[in-house]
């Protein structure tokens, strides 16, 4: 493909030289990661105040909370609007909010990379691995709305490093990096095209998208419906361990 870089193979020298520090010891900014992602790390980010805040539309619905309060509630309203939806992962089942429907719910295992292996890949030669940019962004968009990883939108790339994997100009797996907390990164859309699933390609573009993440000197963690045990047994291969369960709540305003 014109003006991409290089070709990876052999992804055995690639992270031949990581160093890898154990997770931080607390982990408890991890309990309510958007609303602490958006006040350090992406409050470049960050639409509200100090009662709530969410991602701008065009990245996603991700949303948080100072608090489970009602006032909280009123502000996450006001920087939403009526019609728009608000995802928050909750340490709580979700309940019934005045003025708010809940459309989605579910249980999340969070997970944290221990780095337990050392995950290796190859490729075939026809095969290109090459990190994403804006000009993928159409085809990032497409797959992602056929797979359902999550929300993806137009922006969503801006928030991290997104990896994927081609074959004839056709991009058929990627994963990349969404909320980004003191010492942790996620790791997100992770994704494959019906067509090439099978191939393994899910766990080489993770191991980029973890590569990317211990170079800079963070932890790789991810969220994952409870349910998706196909999911959760590519992650633990790859060295994640569940920490703790969440709540997905998607609300739609008003």
């Amino acid at each position: 493909m014109a003006g991409s870089q290089v070709i990876i193979r052999d992804m055995t020298a690639l992270h031949a030289n990581f160093v890898v520090a154990s997770p931080p010891s607390d982990t408890g900014i991890l309990d309510n990661p958007i609303w602490n992602a958006l006040n350090t790390e992406h409050g470049s980010f960050a639409n509200g105040g100090g009662l709530a805040k969410r991602y701008p539309p065009e990245i996603g619905p991700l949303s948080g909370l100072v608090e489970q309060s009602a006032a909280a509630y009123e502000a996450l309203y006001a920087v939403t609007g009526a019609g728009g939806l608000a995802a928050q992962f909750l340490v709580e089942p979700p309940i019934e909010r005045a003025g708010w429907t809940l459309v989605r719910e579910g249980l999340m295992s969070q997970m944290i990379w221990y780095g337990e292996i050392a995950p290796t890949a190859m490729l075939a030669g026809d095969v290109e691995l090459r990190r994403l940019t804006a000009a993928d962004v159409p085809a990032m968009v497409e797959l992602a709305e056929l797979t359902k990883p999550g929300p993806f939108r137009q922006r969503t790339r801006e928030l991290g490093e997104f990896f994927g994997i081609f074959e004839e100009e056709r991009l058929l797996a990627m994963a990349g990096q969404r909320m980004r907390l003191p010492g942790f990164v996620e790791v997100s859309a992770v994704c494959t095209h019906p067509d090439a699933r099978g191939r393994g390609y899910a766990r080489v573009v993770m191991t980029e998208a973890i590569a990317d993440i211990l170079q800079r000197g963070s932890t790789p963690m991810l969220h994952v419906f409870a349910a998706n045990d196909s999911a959760i047994r590519v992650y633990e291969g790859l060295g994640f361990v569940h920490r703790r369960s969440l709540h997905l709540a998607v609300l739609e305003a008003g």
